[in-house]
């Protein structure tokens, strides 16, 4: 096996030999989930792909049918960029081509969107396959709502995918592929109302879409990041414009008292949500926006104190288990902030999920609750993650390991 990461990770392992590995849980685990990574894409037919967010754990499917042969942008985002850190650039374009295909050729939409996911799997003409199963009870094609939706979140990552593809490639598809979804976002999602920002995207079916007026200030994070990578490579002073917009709407929800962020606003737009916490939101800020206040390193005391599950996160404040996302999200943002300290114990946290070949469970229990509901349709809080192997806690993992910043493409030599 021969896997070649920035900064020289595997070339020390391949010397220095199983055992040290065991000893090393951080090179450890960048070997283990660059190389499931790797081979989740090269295992597909060759061209453009999109590798299933939940794959068959022992050769069975995912027990539950909505979420078999997805493969949502979010993840597959992270896969890419964590496959560029890993010195998989092949792998990591053959996504971003992937994305590329679906800004130009949705199946309803003409407009740059991307949706929360596709058909996981080869993409190709004549146009991207949008997730689904077939119901034994209805007798009929099922969709899911939201993964057929636009959350301004999913389109900011991907062109975070995609400029990094940039960066790396110099091909110009992808910063136009880019631009593109980026645009759509400040044309649809743009909110002028104080707290001024970018508002949830789209959910719905074709046509019935319902405008998400809420205001996330994870998607702020994203976009503010998203638009200054895109001003770094092709500067302009509208790009410059729309990540101020995004980053004085995150500035806006630090609670300096509490010494954390507010998750977001509710549905008016306006009223920020003093209740929830979602530990992206709090720690995102510190590795995505440039230069960013000393005081926002305080949230770290706010995750051990409100986040915490066993030795590593959860996802939501009191969590009612791991969250292996979280868990390495909070070790990538530990390590890049200069706190290798608070990085250290997580390690080894993240090696204990493995679910097999290399992939990471999404959690190590049964199910855990977000707090959060998928959609405005939902009776109650219905966002979970199961116990499935999972391709965004393994992209994490990976990113956390290769000292990647997933926000800007730089990383920490070693």
């Amino acid at each position: 096996m021969n896997i070649v990461l920035r900064g020289g990770l595997s070339l020390m392992l391949l010397v220095s030999g199983v055992s040290a590995m065991a000893a090393q849980p951080r090179p450890q685990l960048a070997a283990m989930t660059c190389a499931a990574l790797d081979q989740a894409v090269t295992a597909l037919p060759t061209g453009p792909v999109l590798v299933a967010s939940y794959p068959p754990l022992d050769g069975h499917p995912a027990p539950i049918l909505a979420l078999r042969g997805v493969a949502f942008t979010y993840d597959n985002a992270l896969a890419s960029i964590a496959l560029f850190a890993c010195g998989k650039a092949e792998s990591a374009r053959r996504i971003a081509d992937a994305l590329v295909f679906a800004t130009r050729h949705d199946p309803e939409y003409q407009d740059g969107r991307l949706r929360n996911a596709y058909a996981a799997g080869a993409v190709g003409s004549p146009s991207m396959k949008l997730p689904g199963y077939w119901s034994v009870e209805r007798n009929a094609w099922n969709q899911d709502a939201y993964q057929v939706s636009s959350a301004t979140g999913n389109q900011a990552w991907a062109a975070l995918a995609l400029l990094e593809a940039y960066r790396q490639s110099g091909e110009a598809s992808y910063l136009e592929a880019a631009r593109k979804v980026l645009y759509w976002s400040q044309k649809n999602t743009y909110d002028g109302q104080s707290p001024a920002g970018f508002s949830g995207g789209y959910y719905g079916y074709f046509s019935k879409q319902i405008q998400q007026n809420w205001k996330s200030t994870e998607h702020n994070v994203d976009l503010a990041a998203a638009w200054s990578a895109l001003d770094a490579v092709a500067p302009d002073s509208d790009s410059a414009a729309q990540a101020q917009i995004a980053r004085q709407f995150v500035s806006s929800q630090w609670d300096a008292g509490e010494g954390r962020f507010l998750i977001g606003t509710g549905a008016d737009g306006r009223t920020s949500d003093r209740v929830r916490s979602g530990l992206d939101a709090q720690i995102w800020p510190l590795i995505a926006l440039h230069d960013p206040p000393r005081d926002w390193r305080r949230v770290f005391a706010f995750i051990d104190h409100a986040h915490r599950a066993g030795e590593g996160y959860g996802f939501n404040r009191d969590p009612d288990g791991l969250w292996t996302e979280g868990t390495a999200q909070a070790a990538a943002v530990a390590r890049l902030s200069g706190l290798s300290d608070k990085a250290q114990p997580l390690w080894s946290v993240l090696l204990a999920q493995e679910a097999g070949n290399g992939w990471l469970f999404a959690t190590p229990a049964p199910r855990i609750s977000t707090g959060l509901a998928i959609g405005p349709d939902s009776v109650t809080n219905d966002f979970f993650y199961y116990h499935l192997p999972h391709l965004g806690a393994t992209a994490w993992a990976a990113i956390a390991a290769t000292g990647v910043n997933p926000f800007t493409g730089s990383q920490e030599a070693d």
